[in-house]
């Protein structure tokens, strides 16, 4: 068997997924949106719903309860 420097190559093609919000919570991502768009001296916001994904991100990363479980697990 030949030996490579690279393993499998993971899946990581975008999941599409639906999710329900409250009303306040949308409207506190298009306010987010909003400002952040101000602040990077953008003229449009972004679409809101492209700002799940690095906010889940990040609060995943900072879950210190959550990295040591998976650290546990892996």
């Amino acid at each position: 068997m030949t030996k490579l420097k690279l393993s499998a190559i993971p899946d990581d093609r975008p999941v599409k997924i639906t999710v329900e919000l409250p009303a306040a919570v949308h409207r506190d991502l298009v306010a987010y949106a909003e400002i952040l768009a101000r602040s990077n001296g953008e003229k449009a916001p972004p679409d809101p719903a492209k700002l799940v994904a690095p906010m889940l991100q990040r609060f995943m990363a900072t879950d210190k309860g959550f990295n040591r479980a998976k650290r546990e697990n892996a």
